[in-house]
């Protein structure tokens, strides 16, 4: 298999290889392509070669989801993203007149080597189709293969539709195994949720290299909710990896649409598919930072006021809660609305829930849950329309863990309990801490999940800008101490002794201590991403909670200054950062 990717991969730019020239596309008359000696292939790269040329196999593992209603808007999607050329391969059983069950003939059947058919259709949509009939002698690894290997050569994206009616056969492993990435469609329900486990026991025992190019997408149908997939067994080893919503199904084998129709939801959720086969994902990766991560809320109110569209968030602590109430829903507006809220001498009251006695912490964190439980109640990340990851701390293995399933509120409130500070979460058994801990700055999270285009943003100053602020304290201190405060503070040091919060104190050194080990870990992060945005932050200060609006206009101003790289970097249709299809370290909980 390892050999047959390279082939994929390698192949020449300028001819069609093994075809010999002869197998050549005209479009004549914009809906239908056809082949010959003579005539000139359909639009293959004659440049150097940007996107990835990815075989993309969607296995559909219900017969209760309409894989047409899915596959279908893919493909469109795919051409209008990518502006290449995209086929949709169908496997289909005819019946006993010929037909499937769309009413369409098989283009071939394949029974042995693959041969380029005569003819193509090319849909109004763009996109090529090719059904390929199944009939009593099954496709052969081999042959499937030679589709895989020669299609690549003609198409810079192939999607190969596998029906659940295949989903036991042998060559439906084939399509998993010869594709650079698989999607595999799967709803909430036990009976699926088990022949999941099934089908993936067979793919890591036939894959010699990894399995990790399966993805799992939950299915949705309208108004159902998520519960079935915070069930995922410990033998799956994944996450789900991206939802769609307001599925298609099929009642009595007829396809039953959602009753408004196809929605907006949906069509998004499959685009963000499209756009991630395509190379042209973008992901914001928010950090930690305390108070310091009211900038991120500037940062994202310069993307919404310049029409950047951002596919995926992560975020750590801070981070975690800003993004998740973003991808909730909360514009730039509302954010700062809600952030203002800290502005009042004795808002950070609000958020203090004392533990006595302090074993584990000083603060339960509770307050902070229920204050973002305020703004999105008990939503679930399926219910978010962005996907969401959020970074937190095992206590007992030291691992990252990364949420991508069950109550949002749970998963920020485990991001952000600082150690030392906060009562470690825990959530189904396993104890949590501060994401900060163990990835400040989640980029490898969104590179991970198949991101191509990240934007990071940390809050985290590093010691240059530290040094420049202690710098300019003092030297302004002198300016701005009047006799009677010098002569209050000598007199009257309470505050420096008995206030835990002030300068110096107990909860300081903690945290001076965490930004200590987070600064050079935040430091590798930014070297993974695309675009660096570091607001000019120079004081330190952890609990500067009633400043938000000083840290929201430096997120502002430094997004302002670095919009042109933004910009050429969403706006670039072709992917410049061709990621391998790694691991995803998470754990799914609910």
């Amino acid at each position: 298999m390892n050999g047959e990717r390279s082939v994929r991969e390698d192949q020449g730019r300028y001819s069609l290889g093994i075809l010999h020239a002869q197998e050549a596309i005209q479009n004549s008359n914009g809906s239908s392509a056809y082949f010959g000696r003579s005539q000139r292939v359909l639009p293959v790269d004659s440049s150097p070669r940007s996107l990835p040329r990815r075989v993309v196999t969607l296995g559909f593992l219900s017969p209760h989801i309409s894989a047409s209603s899915i596959s279908e808007p893919l493909a469109q999607s795919l051409c209008v993203e990518t502006e290449a050329t995209v086929v949709l391969v169908r496997f289909e059983t005819p019946d006993r007149n010929g037909a499937t069950d769309g009413g369409v003939k098989p283009d071939l059947f394949l029974n042995g080597e693959f041969h380029m058919p005569s003819r193509m259709r090319r849909t109004e949509a763009g996109y090529y189709s090719l059904v390929v009939g199944v009939g009593d002698d099954p496709p052969s690894p081999a042959g499937i293969a030679s589709l895989v290997s020669q299609l690549s050569r003609c198409f810079r994206h192939v999607l190969l539709e596998t029906a659940a009616t295949e989903r036991s056969a042998p060559w439906f492993l084939d399509c998993l195994l010869h594709a650079d990435l698989a999607y595999l469609f799967l709803p909430g329900t036990a009976e699926e949720i088990n022949h999941l486990d099934h089908v993936m026991s067979e793919v890591r025992a036939q894959c010699s290299d990894s399995s990790d190019h399966v993805k799992l997408i939950g299915c949705l149908a309208e108004g159902e909710q998520t519960d079935g997939f915070d069930l995922l067994p410990q033998s799956v080893s994944r996450p789900v990896h991206m939802f769609v919503r307001d599925c298609p199904t099929l009642a009595g084998g007829k396809e039953a649409v959602p009753r408004s129709g196809p929605t907006g939801i949906f069509r998004a959720d499959v685009r963000r598919l499209a756009r991630e086969v395509g190379g042209r994902l973008v992901g914001l990766a928010l950090s930690s930072g305390a108070a310091k991560g009211f900038a991120h809320i500037g940062v994202i109110q310069v993307l919404e006021e310049n029409g950047i569209e951002v596919d995926v968030i992560a975020g750590s602590s801070m981070g975690a809660y800003v993004g998740s109430l973003w991808a909730y829903g909360l514009d730039g507006t509302e954010l700062e609305r809600l952030a203002r809220e800290m502005e009042g001498r004795w808002a950070i009251w609000t958020l203090l829930d004392p533990v006595f006695p302090p074993r584990q912490g000083f603060l339960r964190g509770l307050a902070l849950k229920k204050r973002l439980m305020r703004s999105i109640g008990n939503a679930r990340f399926a219910d978010l329309p962005r996907p969401l990851r959020i970074v937190a701390g095992n206590l007992a293995t030291l691992e990252r863990m990364v949420f991508t399933s069950g109550e949002i509120a749970a998963a920020v409130h485990a991001s952000s309990a600082v150690p030392g500070i906060c009562v470690p979460v825990t959530i189904d058994g396993e104890t949590y801490v501060d994401g900060g801990t163990v990835d400040p700055l989640p980029v490898d999270v969104l590179r991970e999940m198949g991101v191509a285009r990240v934007i990071a943003v940390d809050a985290i100053p590093g010691p240059d800008l530290i040094r420049s602020g202690l710098r300019a304290r003092r030297e302004s201190a002198p300016h701005h101490q009047t006799g009677a405060r010098k002569l209050f503070r000598k007199i009257f040091p309470v505050n420096q002794q008995l206030n835990y919060f002030a300068c110096g104190n107990l909860f300081e050194i903690l945290m001076r201590s965490v930004y200590g080990a987070q600064i050079r870990v935040a430091e590798a992060s930014c070297r993974l991403a695309d675009v660096v945005l570091r607001p000019d932050i120079c004081n330190d200060c952890w609990l500067d909670c009633r400043k938000p609006g000083k840290f929201i206009a430096l997120g502002r101003e430094v997004a302002e200054r670095h919009l042109d790289e933004i910009k050429a970097l969403t706006a670039r249709k072709e992917a410049t950062y061709e990621s391998e299809l790694a691991p995803e370290p998470m754990a799914t909980t609910a």
